[in-house]
């Protein structure tokens, strides 16, 4: 292993507007947030886990369940429109600030993605540490691959999402293609600091598996959630 300090940073801001109060909505009986708490807190690879959140209420369910908040973020931090490296950046510089402390890497784990397991989060950290890259990020199979998707303009004129893509006709033909699922998120604060995200030429790529990769956005999402979280209580 190529670092030593690894830090997991856990959002949760108080103003969702798709699914209000989803971050401490129980999920089979445990608060959402509290799905990526235990698996963070199981899976033994970090030295640092801090819940960066802007409500007191959000602070004090993470805090019940063991996990510090040691500062409540900004309101400029926590809008909609709010840059998710804005906060990443915010919990660094307070850390350093505060306590002196410097992570080697940082893992962010959005609570949205609360199927991710501990095994994932120590598998993630391990191909970081054995790679040379300098941020990492999960990924699931894309549904439509992007050699097959267009886009359509203001006059319904159709072009090719991917313009120089060969003309592959059969589907079973098509390379695997993947998107970043939202479930993992790692990388250097050099890196970040620098690029301001997680994205960088040379990201590797951390294939999530798919019983894993649900990430709650709407009630629908909910609703599959809920009924994924059957059995898992558990895990």
């Amino acid at each position: 292993m190529r670092y030593k300090r690894l830090m997991g940073l856990i959002p949760a801001r108080g103003g969702s507007k798709g699914l209000p109060g989803k971050n401490i909505r129980p999920l089979a009986g445990l608060p959402l947030i509290g799905w990526t708490l235990r698996a963070a807190s199981d899976s033994g690879a970090f030295e640092r886990i801090v819940v960066s959140t802007d409500s007191p209420e959000i602070a004090a369910v993470a805090r019940s369940l063991g996990s510090p908040v040691p500062w409540l973020r900004p309101a400029e931090l926590a809008g909609d429109l709010s840059p998710s490296i804005d906060f990443v950046l915010h919990a660094l510089e307070r850390l350093k600030a505060d306590e002196g402390f410097e992570p080697d890497v940082l893992m962010l784990l959005q609570p949205t993605s609360p199927f991710r397991s501990a095994e994932s989060i120590r598998r993630a950290a391990a191909a970081f540490g054995a790679s040379d890259a300098e941020s990492l990020v999960s990924v699931s199979p894309v549904i439509e691959h992007p050699w097959s998707c267009y886009f359509m303009d203001d006059a319904g004129m159709m072009r090719r999402a991917v313009p120089d893509a060969p003309e592959v006709l059969r589907r079973q033909d098509l390379p695997p293609a993947y998107a970043p699922d939202g479930s993992i998120y790692m990388a250097t604060p050099r890196l970040l600091r620098e690029r301001r995200a997680f994205m960088a030429p040379g990201t590797l790529g951390f294939l999530t598996p798919s019983d894993e990769s649900a990430d709650i956005d709407t009630a629908d999402d909910w609703t599959l959630a809920e009924e994924s979280a059957k059995g898992r209580g558990d895990r």
